[in-house]
């Protein structure tokens, strides 16, 4: 197997989950509509969320500052 092939194989491999996320967002007692609407997070961030798909630092910053939470609060590293 070749590292091209290794890397394929592995990137499908989601080790972060955004679990935390969804339980933040309700606790905080906000909805996607209102990160949406009032803070400006574009639908797209959402459904890649949703999707388990990658999302930047900066967003990640936006939803600390936007629910007044950790990282921690937002993105979970899980080993596979």
């Amino acid at each position: 197997m070749t590292i091209v092939n290794y890397l394929a194989i592995n990137y499908d491999k989601n080790m972060i989950s955004y679990a935390p996320f969804w339980k933040t967002l309700k606790d905080k007692g906000e909805s996607t509509y209102t990160l949406i609407n009032k803070y400006a997070i574009s639908s797209a961030t959402i459904d890649r969320m949703r999707k388990g798909m990658g999302i930047s630092t900066t967003k990640i910053n936006d939803f600390c500052r936007i629910l007044d939470c950790r990282v921690e609060d937002i993105i979970q590293y899980i080993k596979d």
